[in-house]
């Protein structure tokens, strides 16, 4: 199985006039089902209108500024801020240039019928958020959740100091975006070097350890299903059935 890749591998697609180009980098190709994960660059202009899916959008911006119009709403984008686009929902992307304006962006559930919908849709700044401990020395922030608005998956952006954790494993499917630092994913039996803008996929019950080797943080914007907690995981082996936050 394939576990690591990056937007560069993932095919090209861009529809005529538009100033978007998108690469889908982990998907029912790669072996997630329930979540897509997408690399979105768009260039100077407006783009066409985008969304009406049936599922929850996640928008995160890595590089550049721009403006999301969101349902007649003007939603300003800058460098680690998100946005949650409800099912149904569509949006223009203005970049006023000249830099490309980077999104990750996460397909994830449709809510069930009759679910409540969420709150109206704003901005959330990765430093405007409360840091929650993870286990020693680690920490994750959520950019969205139930509290904030979203029904179907959690997003958070987690913070992993040099070394090693012990292996452990998560019951939630994840796609994982590497925003700095550098690192060596630890699962199914390989070891893989991940960087900025290295994208993984985590398999639910997949032993695994991200281990930091690097001198800095290594940051993840993570999204998983079915939402919760990030933190939650179990050892290996000694956790046969025994929970702890990681």
């Amino acid at each position: 199985m394939r576990y690591v890749t990056d937007e560069a591998s993932a095919e090209a697609s861009r529809d005529e006039g538009d100033i978007a180009t998108t690469r889908v980098t982990i998907g029912s190709d790669f072996g997630c089902d329930a979540l897509e994960q997408r690399v979105i660059r768009f260039a100077a202009g407006r783009s066409k209108r985008r969304g009406s899916s049936a599922r929850e959008e996640l928008l995160f911006a890595v590089a550049g500024s721009g403006t999301v119009r969101l349902d007649g709403a003007d939603h300003v984008l800058d460098p680690e801020t998100g946005l949650l686009v409800p099912p149904g929902s569509t949006y223009e992307v203005e970049n006023p240039g000249p830099a490309e304006l980077v999104l990750v962006s996460v397909l994830g559930l449709e809510p069930e019928a009759g679910a409540e919908a969420g709150s109206s849709p704003s901005p959330v700044r990765v430093a405007d958020q409360p840091a929650h401990p993870a286990g020693k020395d680690r920490e994750f922030r959520y950019i969205a959740n139930e509290e904030l608005g979203c029904r179907t998956v959690t997003q958070f952006v987690g913070s992993i100091p040099p070394g090693r954790a012990k292996p452990h494993y998560h019951m939630y499917e994840e796609v994982a975006y590497i925003l700095d630092g550098e690192g060596v994913l630890h699962m199914g039996g390989e070891s893989s070097s991940v960087r900025p803008g290295s994208c993984i996929h985590f398999p639910p019950q997949e032993p695994h350890i991200l281990e930091n080797v690097g001198s800095g943080t290594l940051r993840v914007l993570g999204v998983f299903h079915p939402a919760g907690d990030p933190s939650m995981a179990y050892n290996v082996p000694e956790a046969q059935g025994e929970e702890r936050r990681a």
